[in-house]
């Protein structure tokens, strides 16, 4: 019996993935968070989308070091793909900080552009993970 030859398939490590992973429910929770604000007035809704934005921020810069450092570690691949996600993770991070400047105002004040942000954001982790994960995570298959 002979076993076919399969080329060795390293996909994200797994610290990596449940960096990335983790972006998801954080952002959109912030952004459900900031639905039930908008719809109830009750600060506290304001506050807990505060705290998951820095959750998401704090996921988010873990996951892009881990990106840096694999981008680094296999430098004898094309540059395209992950260099990419790397930037959409930066992007999704400064996005991010800028959204928690939003949420450190007065109240209604971080309405509407806190809760678009958190939409925005929810929408960059999807992206990120999903490249992350279909993409480089099969094998670095660009």
């Amino acid at each position: 019996m002979t076993v076919p030859d399969r080329p060795y398939r390293s996909g994200l490590h797994p610290l990596h993935a449940i960096f990335l992973a983790g972006t998801i429910p954080l952002f959109l929770g912030a952004a459900l968070s900031d639905y039930a604000y908008s719809t109830s007035y009750h600060i506290q809704w304001g506050t807990f989308a505060s705290w998951l934005n820095i959750g998401g921020l704090v996921f988010t810069g873990l996951a892009l070091l881990a990106a840096v450092v694999g981008l680094f570690l296999h430098s004898d691949r094309r540059h395209g793909l992950p260099l990419f996600y790397v930037l959409l993770l930066l992007i999704t991070w400064i996005v991010g900080f800028i959204n928690a400047l939003i949420h450190a105002r007065d109240a209604w004040a971080m309405m509407p552009t806190g809760f678009i942000l958190s939409i925005v954001l929810t929408v960059l982790a999807c992206l990120a993970a999903g490249i992350g994960f279909f993409r480089l995570g099969a094998g670095g298959k660009q």
